[in-house]
């Protein structure tokens, strides 16, 4: 299936029913009074999250939803029938905004999150909704109101806790086949990453977290060069990035400092905040380089890099240090989430304190007698 994480799509809401001026004609009752029913509700168009939907390529093609319109009243008390609702499923992590206005209507990023787009018209009032002691044959009713049309973007950015970062042929695909279970395509030239991975890694009985492997970045990404920049977004969400760096490369005469510099002030020119997120120096292809010289050559490359983060050696094709990368990450990401708990507790101990603070006298907080 083809990856499509952008889409522009139009959303018309349906209109309300019309309402109708009716009288009842039952023999024998000449007098039978307003009987005209109101119009039915026009259909509304929402839009849910869906684990199971992971592309907007339906939005790719089919470009514009329309909602039905709600049936105009009828005579003998008849009311319209409002029209179904249309529910537009799209994955979990989609950015729904306003083309207009620029927006954000929704950021869908739990699973059967739901959100109204375009509200359906409401439908007229007939003339029984008139009579009265002084108006005892109204003619009065009203029109269905309008429902709503927008113009939208549809976003998607995949939700993952690690994101894969490095050059082209860098061995992210590698290593995301090697700890999880997605399988991508892994082949000797650049470029055989063309859309983004996910992959869940298990650390254990009930520990995992979720990986993302994105083509490969090449100076100039930020300016739309190479694959990666169109995938960056996907970057965006993840808590931890994982640069690595080919300690074998291809081709000698490439530097891996100088390239991991390059993709470093991409990351910037992109976005500043994604440049800032913690980020883990792992050295891949282990295998490739002679035992005697990989000490060396580590020193030798972080030295250089001016590094002063995590450092970890691996050979994704081997699996060597790749068990002990994703333990680290698991206990990286626990200790994140202690701290953020023990944040909250002290958020509440301080606001308890400062409502206890509060003068008894404040007349905000005296008891109505």
């Amino acid at each position: 299936m083809k990856f499509i994480d952008e889409a522009k799509i139009e959303v018309i809401a349906g209109n309300g029913g019309n309402g109708v001026a009716s009288f009842n004609r039952e023999k024998f009752r000449p007098f039978g009074g307003p009987d005209g029913g109101d119009g039915g509700k026009g259909g509304s168009i929402w839009a849910i999250a869906d684990n199971n939907v992971n592309t907007l390529i339906d939005y790719h093609y089919t470009k514009m939803f329309r909602a039905k319109n709600g049936e105009n009243g009828r005579g003998s008390d008849c009311y319209g029938k409002g029209a179904d609702d249309i529910v537009l499923r799209m994955p979990v992590g989609t950015i729904i905004t306003d083309r207009e206005t620029g927006q954000v209507i929704a950021d869908l990023v739990e699973h059967g999150q739901k959100q109204l787009l375009a509200r359906g018209g409401e439908g007229g009032w007939g003339n029984i909704h008139f009579k009265s002691s002084t108006n005892r044959a109204p003619r009065q009713k009203t029109d269905g109101k309008p429902g709503e049309r927008l113009e939208l973007q549809l976003e998607l950015k995949v939700l993952a806790d690690v994101g894969l970062l490095g050059m082209p042929n860098a061995g992210k695909s590698t290593l995301i086949s090697a700890v999880s279970n997605a399988r991508p395509k892994i082949a000797d030239y650049p470029f055989t990453t063309l859309q983004p991975n996910l992959g869940v890694v298990r650390i254990g009985h009930e520990k995992s977290f979720v990986i993302a492997d994105i083509p490969g970045l090449i100076e100039g990404a930020a300016e739309g060069a190479g694959l990666g920049h169109q995938f960056l977004r996907h970057l965006q969400r993840t808590r931890l990035l994982l640069h690595l760096i080919d300690l074998s490369p291809f081709d000698e005469t490439a530097d891996p400092v100088a390239q991991a510099r390059a993709l470093i002030a991409e990351l910037e020119k992109y976005d500043p905040e994604l440049a800032r997120k913690p980020r883990w120096l792992v050295l891949n292809k282990l295998d490739l380089v002679p035992e005697n010289e990989r000490a060396e050559k580590v020193r030798d490359l972080v030295s250089r890099l001016q590094w002063d983060g995590p450092v970890f050696e691996i050979s994704a094709y081997t699996k060597t240090g790749c068990h002990e990368l994703m333990e680290a990450i698991y206990r990286h990401f626990e200790q994140q989430r202690r701290m953020d708990e023990l944040a909250a507790k002290t958020a509440l101990v301080q606001e308890a304190r400062h409502i206890d603070s509060i003068d008894s006298d404040d007349p905000r907080f005296k008891s109505v007698e």
